[in-house]
């Protein structure tokens, strides 16, 4: 009696114990894309899922949970078990999301852990060719001298790109009216051809074509390092406001009592296949650059992210039911 006893107790402490990383993962994980199929998240959460199959030797699927601008996928994986086989894609979307929803469920920071940057995607500031302007300086200028008369799209009200401009119309103090397109980017990007807008802020991969054609001229990128799709274009931080920086993030997140060895492995896992060679040509292909980090920088990263995007979101006054 005593003997089964103690069996019976070892097994219970051996199926209570929490997941460790010596073995996980045993079965299959499930990686959360929170937008649609097809999508540029989406895309990317199945290269990840791919490569993470082949070198863990067990199944890592997509499942796509759609709504609330990326929001309800993440809040699941806030509340999923926190065994490792559970995971989601998140990023700047979410990062905004903290301030521009008045109300949500989870907190990117406190209620997910941040296990590693996947990728970052750098933008490029457009405009339509019958506005007069070559570069930074010459757009501050003209801004200046025709103050509310200037007007850039975006993908609706509190999209990354919406609020790329609303940063530089803060850090250049410069007053342009913003025009949000509930038919998302690709609606602002038909506009911004026709003139009915004058510029924009928009993903590399979709103005490249349009650029080439002279149909969008290309006047500086985003990010803190220029594109090697566009070598001869210039950052805004080395164009006359040094410190911009908007690149578009996402990385993997867990449910924050994951346990420290787990979200180790998994880091590390997600920084070896970010090193080979065809998924960073895949990765290019899309317009991004591999952006693995070490997990206590990506959770700091993720924080400041926070902040800074909390602060435009204010100054803008974008808010979002």
């Amino acid at each position: 009696m005593r003997l089964t006893l103690i069996v019976l107790m070892t097994f219970s402490f051996v199926m209570g114990a929490p997941a460790s990383a010596q073995n996980y993962p045993v079965r299959t994980v499930r990686l959360i894309a929170p937008f649609a199929p097809g999508g540029a998240t989406d895309v990317l959460a199945r290269l990840v899922a791919q490569k993470l199959t082949e070198r863990w030797g067990q199944t890592v699927f997509v499942d796509n949970r759609v709504g609330a601008g990326g929001h309800i996928g993440a809040e699941l994986a806030s509340r999923a078990a926190p065994d490792g086989y559970t995971l989601v894609v998140a990023g700047t979307p979410h990062a905004i999301g903290m301030s521009l929803y008045q109300k949500l469920a989870y907190d990117l920071a406190k209620d997910l852990v941040a296990v590693n940057r996947i990728a970052t995607y750098p933008s490029a500031i457009a405009v339509h060719p019958s506005l007069p302007v070559k570069n930074v300086k010459e757009l501050i200028a003209l801004a200046k001298a025709r103050p509310g008369q200037l007007n850039f799209g975006s993908a609706g009200i509190g999209s990354p790109n919406g609020l790329a401009l609303e940063l530089f119309k803060t850090m250049a103090k410069v007053n342009m009216v913003q025009i949000p397109y509930k038919g998302g980017s690709g609606q602002m990007v038909t506009e911004l051809l026709s003139g009915q807008v004058q510029l924009a802020s928009i993903g590399l991969p979709p103005a490249m074509p349009y650029v080439k054609s002279g149909r969008l001229r290309v006047i500086a990128v985003t990010g803190m390092a220029r594109s090697a799709l566009l070598p001869d274009v210039p950052t805004v931080n080395e164009s006359g406001l040094p410190g911009f920086d908007v690149t578009s993030w996402y990385g993997v997140f867990g449910p924050a009592a994951l346990p420290k060895d787990i979200v180790a492995k998994v880091n590390a896992d997600i920084a070896a296949i970010l090193g080979a060679t065809d998924l960073k040509e895949r990765l290019a292909g899309l317009g991004a650059e591999p952006g693995a980090m070490p997990q206590e920088a990506f959770a700091r990263y993720v924080r400041e992210e926070i902040t800074k995007w909390a602060k435009v979101v204010k100054e803008s006054g974008a808010k979002a039911d």
